[in-house]
Formats: C-alpha cells, structure tokens, sequence
C-alpha cells in the first residue's frame, strides 16, 4: 500500500529533511487566480470570453473603419473601457482578500500527532 515518510526539521534529520524535501511539492493553500505578472492578460482573456464585452469590441473595432464610422472613435470606446477597468478592479480586489486568506490559513499554527 502507500505509505509516507515525515522526516522532522531537527537536529541531525536537518540534512535529510533539506534533500527529501526538494523532491515534493509544498502544502500551501492557493486559491488565488492572478498574479501580478500575469493579472492583465488572464484578466482581459477572462472578460472577452463574455459576449456583451465582445459585442463592444466589435463597435470598437467597427468604428475605426472610416466608410462606417458613426461616433467619434474615443467615445465608442469609452463604454468598454470602463467596463473593463470596473471589472478588473473588482476582480483584483477579490483576488488581494484571497490572497490574504490563504496567507492567514497558511501560517496557521498545527498540532502533529506522535506517540
């Protein structure tokens, strides 16, 4: 069967423990979705994955052709940047309160059971 090796952080196990650990993952809790290298484009790539976003963009784009255009091309885009500015605000804020939970759950004090 399966079976787990929990070598302690102490004394003379210090040297093993350093080298077993490397091979395994760590037992943080994440559930956090951007980071702040990838929270822009993960973010855009999320809110024109809904349609009202896209419908917009299509305005957009459609307004910068000359033969079609109807409005001034800043006004057109307005209404989605601010949509989109909105949004990300919101879900950066979101983001910053799980990031902050899981900080807090994560140097949680733990009781380990030996006998």
């Amino acid at each position: 069967g399966k079976h787990r090796i929990v070598i302690p952080c102490l004394g003379h196990f210090k040297e093993e423990y350093e080298k077993v650990s490397k091979l395994y993952m760590n037992n943080q809790i994440r559930t956090t979705k951007y980071t702040l290298l990838n929270f822009l484009p993960r973010n855009l790539f999320e809110q024109f994955h809904r349609v009202a976003n896209l419908y917009f963009l299509f305005l957009v784009v459609l307004n910068w052709v000359p033969l079609v255009e109807a409005f001034q091309k800043e006004i057109t885009m307005l209404p989605l940047v601010v949509v989109l500015t909105i949004i990300a605000v919101k879900d950066g804020l979101e983001d910053y309160s799980k990031y902050k939970m899981d900080k807090q759950i994560n140097n949680l004090l733990t009781k380990v059971y030996s006998r």
